[in-house]
């Protein structure tokens, strides 16, 4: 074998000779036929790099497409500086901010500046980001002080960029350059804004709405899904965050700093009691008036359903009824009978994974006043039993059922829908990093089902890591088509969550071994989970929707 310096190139599965300082984007110019797609990053020793990472030693690396989770990732984030540099450019003194990701795009609010957001601007706006991918723009990737790269940013009008970096303390920071104008990302950006040509932008709400490329058609932006519910539960917590002045990373660290923890913790476990409270009123009331007999709570892994609905099964007790429940898990089929994925996996996420006949039927018994024994799925054995628990309903008697598929039609399709109160939970997080970056709510779930599955069911970080994509696949599949039918939404993330579980999922995510393919999404998670400074447990209540995850809660699961 050469002695010359050499990398292994996953993609053609060979070692290419390269010179000491090559960039990846160089290295692919010439072995671009035999990759055979254009890539937008790449992992470098399982570790996601951009394009213009230099090589100085010998490495493993794989060339990335768009179609790839962190090239998905990529390209987002390349668009929002793209959008960035539009609306400096057209509307100055305007700031923008990407609030959040909804209706399948990316919510952003454009403030200040004598801004009116009309249809003839946001097509302005689109027309120069065309000019932009036209042009074929080089990301530069930068690195100095942080004290020079706070200064540019000070002179931009990035407060919020400025004060994180204040609260970080690192000694020196990355950020990218796009034709003069300076930003700062969670994560790499594309080589140029040449490989952007896929995106749309529109009027949405008081707003904008920026689409990427459609996954399931590349070559084509993606369409917006009405979300109406969804957006109200958004705009109401972005209000909070507001009052309480902790809208970013950085105020939530300057919070931290100046001993306020004990007040945020108390502020928003006071507005997840009147949330509760709120929606337990007005299930008692439909009660009253001869329907509602049924609550089904929905929503996706690690929402933090199950406290949701012990918590509310408490209020409703003080509104004088008598909550019964039921978990969905317990009318699995058994195991032999299970639905398989794509990948020949068991597909828990599907709702053919439940024995919805004998589901209805159960139900319908109980409304008639009938006693019903309910099944017990053993998931050791993955058979389902009877074990003697036996229910009936009283005059005052209120189901809650708990699963991912309550807003499913299918689940409940003999019982009268006057008999239903269906409710959606998410972790909707509503703190930024900054106003380019949001937090993404997959991430927050993610990090929760780490901590849960490594505390209490004897998982490794990389077992729930490497099981993420397909519990991610039945979401996109069999929850999320469903999320507006209901009647009403609760957001279950924690302003001060982050911070909460910061010290212990770092510690989990730190045992994936570098070796495999899962340390790249490890890395990424504990890079992300850097921007927040440790909040103690301490002041944390033990009937927090939290302690489901970190354990010391009140209730039993």
């Amino acid at each position: 074998m050469s002695d010359r310096l050499k990398i292994y190139c996953v993609n053609i599965k060979e070692y290419v000779d390269i010179e000491g300082g090559e960039t990846l984007l160089d290295v692919y110019g010439r072995i671009a036929g035999r990759v055979g797609f254009t890539p937008i990053c790449a992992r470098v020793n399982y570790k996601t790099e951009d394009l213009s990472f230099p090589v100085y030693a010998p490495k493993m690396v794989e060339y990335l497409p768009v179609e790839s989770d962190s090239g998905h990732r990529t390209y987002i984030r390349s668009l929002c500086m793209m959008l960035y540099k539009a609306v400096n450019d057209c509307l100055p003194g305007a700031r923008l901010q990407i609030v959040h990701s909804l209706a399948r795009g990316y919510n952003c609010r454009v403030t200040g500046g004598d801004v009116t957001l009309d249809e003839r601007t946001v097509e302005r706006l689109k027309s120069y980001m065309k000019d932009l991918v036209g042009r074929d723009i080089r990301f530069e990737r930068k690195e100095r002080l942080t004290s020079d790269v706070a200064e540019i940013f000070r002179r931009q009008g990035m407060d919020d960029k400025v004060r994180l970096l204040q609260t970080l303390h690192d000694l020196y920071t990355v950020y990218y350059r796009l034709d003069g104008l300076c930003d700062s990302y969670y994560g790499q950006l594309a080589p140029s804004t040449g490989m952007l040509g896929v995106f749309d932008l529109q009027l949405y709400k008081d707003g904008l709405l920026l689409l990427g490329p459609d996954p399931a058609n590349p070559s084509e932006p993606r369409r917006p899904v009405s979300q109406e519910k969804m957006y109200k539960a958004f705009t109401d917590y972005l209000r909070f965050n507001s009052i309480v002045g902790v809208s970013n990373c950085g105020e939530l660290n300057e919070a931290v700093a100046n001993d306020r923890t004990a007040m945020l913790i108390n502020v928003s476990e006071a507005l997840h009691n009147n949330r509760i409270a709120t929606l337990a009123d007005e299930i008692s009331r439909r009660f009253n008036e001869g329907g509602a007999r049924i609550v089904l709570i929905a929503g996706p892994s690690s929402s933090g359903k199950t406290t949701f609905t012990k918590r509310l099964a408490i209020q409703l007790m003080t509104c004088l009824l008598q909550p019964q429940m039921i978990s969905l898990d317990d009318y699995f089929v058994d195991r032999e009978h299970t639905p398989r994925d794509e990948s020949g996996d068991y597909d828990y996420e599907s709702i053919y994974a439940l024995d919805i006949k004998q589901f209805n039927a159960d139900l319908n018994r109980l409304l008639a006043g009938e006693e019903v024994e309910l099944p017990y799925y053993n998931f050791s054995t993955g058979m389902r039993e009877y074990r003697g628990n036996r229910i009936k309903l009283g005059d005052r008697s209120i189901l809650l059922i708990e699963g991912i598929h309550g807003l499913n039609p299918e689940l409940t399709a003999s019982v009268d829908p006057s008999m239903r109160y269906r409710i959606y939970v998410s972790a909707l997080t509503t703190i930024a990093i900054d106003d380019h970056n949001w937090v993404p709510t997959t991430d927050n779930r993610l990090l929760r089902r780490i901590i849960r599955d490594h505390k209490y069911r004897g998982a490794t970080a990389v077992d729930t890591i490497r099981r993420w994509p397909s519990v991610r696949r039945g979401e996109e599949r069999w929850i999320f088509p469903f999320q507006e039918n209901a009647d009403a939404m609760f957001n279950s993330s924690l302003l001060f969550e982050l911070g909460v579980i910061k010290e212990e999922a770092d510690g989990v995510l730190a045992g994936v071994p570098r070796d495999i393919p899962e340390y790249a999404e490890a890395l990424r998670l504990r890079r992300f989970l850097s921007y927040f400074a440790p909040i103690g447990k301490e002041y944390v209540p033990s009937t927090s929707l939290i302690r489901e995850f970190i354990g010391g809660s009140s209730f039993t699961y």
